[in-house]
């Protein structure tokens, strides 16, 4: 619920057109590099196998490595080994002073300060994953493939849309209706052909390798460097690392190309969501604002690929000179969350509308029921005309019953049901306790509801609380929980002020029947004892608790309908 709602409120709520405008703009206006973030040729030493590589030396060179083996006791290749290991170190070196020391095979304190950046500019990145793919990562799909996938999207869009089919055709039945959304679904969807498939696992992958680069443990790898006086700084054993040197390697391999401007703005249109309301917000101010810190985190990211030859590092301190990063996975299950994203959403909307369907059919029926009375919906519930009000089931019901007292109850059903209670004379004590029990919960139903309105009000206990949950800036899990937790308590309370008026409703219906002389003779009610002298009395009387029967059985009807319509039955 609440992903949805954040969602439709900037994300659903910019057009096609508008999203496709500013993605334009963000890229005539923007100055984000192209140049490549890992340039493959920074490792300038080819791999190669020891074994293969001294198999392929001259006969003299290998005699050579024969004598000396003589010498020192080992063997020739691993002379040679030793060789090339300390001719990579020397390169190393050279190419970037005081980063790692082969001789030791430590990293050095200037390899730990480039960690310590690399930590901070992936930190941007982690911050920008968490508000939009780890949140709702179907909708965050169906954004960016309506960026690149425009006429997919449209066809998804305009041919899925319970309306638009009910235009066509107006009989259609609830089961059609889906068949025909989901098989318009999946037309729409076969129109993804190659070049599409491409440009969205081409954005699919560098959204994971951007997580990958930004999810990486930074504080493992920083906290294994301890101070050493005699090198000025922090150094670490290469060797106490290689796994996490590896796995950082691979990942910032994988991320060689600048990640498209399409992933990146829809990135940041789903970091800006919950600020879309604030005074004086505008959307292509922050989105460049965004941008030109994406430029910075980049920059880092290159820079620290410039400096540091990682690959060479792990080549050396691991002695393996056939070491080369790999790329990592990810990216392949895309368009199965996109098609996912669809069939929910599609779902949702046909929910919705059989919903909206029902509810407009009930309200003709109130209008009839309730002798043209508009229904008087409790304030602060969620609705079409307020979408920020809290949305618990039961309010549509209790917004009839509420309209039900005042137009029904009181004028036309009370006068009847406050006689038998005060003039009935019950065969059976327990029965005059059970009516009058009943009689009292409904005389008293408008002060329940107007009670429970009070509580949802904004400056009610769930009013505020709701309030103040959405508002919590902890995580995103602990303010769903607490969130439901207000909405459940309400639920709660509403559900009892249901469960009371249905109760009485049915009570009221079995009494009433008995005292009409229509109930099973085994029945535990009965009669009235002076009912002929109170039917004689009113010549209307008997007329008028057949029409409170009636009316009775018809606010338990609406009542099981608007349950099925809210439970989606």
């Amino acid at each position: 619920m609440i992903e949805k709602e954040n969602f439709d409120r900037l994300a659903s709520g910019l057009s096609l057109d508008e999203r496709q405008n500013l993605l334009e703009k963000l890229k005539t206006e923007s100055s984000l590099s192209g140049e490549p973030l890992y340039a493959y040729d920074n490792e300038s030493i080819p791999a190669a196998d020891i074994k293969s590589s001294f198999s392929k030396l001259p006969w003299h060179s290998r005699l050579w490595y024969l004598i000396l083996s003589i010498f020192k006791s080992k063997e020739p290749i691993k002379i040679f080994e030793d060789n090339q290991v300390a001719m990579l170190g020397n390169r190393i070196e050279e190419r970037s002073p005081a980063l790692y020391d082969y001789h030791s095979g430590m990293l050095l304190p200037a390899f730990h300060r480039q960690m310590e950046k690399l930590k901070e500019a992936a930190r941007f990145f982690y911050s920008a994953l968490d508000t939009s793919v780890n949140r709702d990562k179907g909708s965050f799909f169906a954004f960016l493939g309506s960026l690149e996938m425009p006429d997919v999207h449209k066809r998804l869009q305009a041919e899925t849309d319970p309306n638009f089919m009910v235009e066509k055709q107006p009989e259609i039945p609830e089961m059609e209706l889906r068949q025909a959304a989901f098989k318009s679904m999946d037309d729409a969807l076969a129109m993804i052909n190659e070049d599409y498939r491409n440009t969205m696992y081409f954005d699919a992958r560098s959204l994971n390798c951007l997580k990958g680069l930004s999810s990486f443990l930074y504080d493992r790898l920083i906290m294994a460097f301890g101070f050493n006086s005699a090198k000025g700084g922090k150094t670490c054993s290469a060797a106490s690392v290689k796994e996490l040197l590896v796995s950082l390697n691979n990942t910032l391999f994988s991320l060689r190309v600048v990640p498209p401007m399409t992933l990146l703005q829809s990135l940041f249109v789903f970091i800006l969501q919950e600020r879309s309301g604030e005074m004086g917000f505008e959307i292509n101010r922050e989105i460049r604002s965004l941008l030109a810190k994406a430029e910075e985190a980049l920059t880092v990211i290159r820079e620290f690929n410039k400096i540091v030859p990682l690959a060479l590092i792990i080549r050396c301190s691991t002695r393996n000179m056939t070491h080369t990063p790999t790329e990592i996975s990810g990216g392949e299950d895309w368009f199965a969350v996109y098609r996912d994203y669809w069939k929910r959403h599609i779902e949702s909307l046909i929910s919705d509308y059989v919903k909206d369907r029902r509810q407009r059919d009930l309200l003709n029926t109130f209008r009839y029921f309730l002798k043209g009375k508009s229904l008087k919906t409790l304030e602060n519930t969620q609705s079409d005309s307020n979408p920020d009000g809290l949305p618990i089931k039961g309010t549509f019901a209790l917004s009839f019953l509420y309209t039900f007292y005042s137009a029904i109850f009181i004028p036309d059903m009370n006068r009847s049901l406050r006689s038998i209670l005060i003039d009935g004379d019950f065969k059976k004590k327990e029965n005059r306790i059970e009516y009058a029990e009943s009689y009292n919960n409904l005389i008293k139903l408008e002060d329940e509801i107007k009670k429970f309105e009070r509580l949802i009000s904004p400056s009610g206990d769930y009013g505020e609380r709701y309030a103040q949950a959405r508002m919590d800036m902890s995580s995103l899990p602990a303010k769903r929980r607490k969130i439901q937790l207000v909405l459940e308590e309400a639920q709660e309370d509403a559900g009892k002020i249901l469960e009371q008026a249905r109760e009485a409703s049915v009570n009221m219906v079995n009494i009433l029947n008995s005292i009409l002389g229509r109930e099973d003779p085994t029945s535990k009610y009965d009669t009235l004892t002076n009912f002929a002298k109170m039917s004689a009395k009113d010549s209307q009387f008997n007329a008028s608790l057949d029409e409170t029967v009636q009316q009775f059985q018809m606010v338990l009807k609406l009542l099981e309908d608007m349950e099925a319509m809210e439970n989606g039955k």
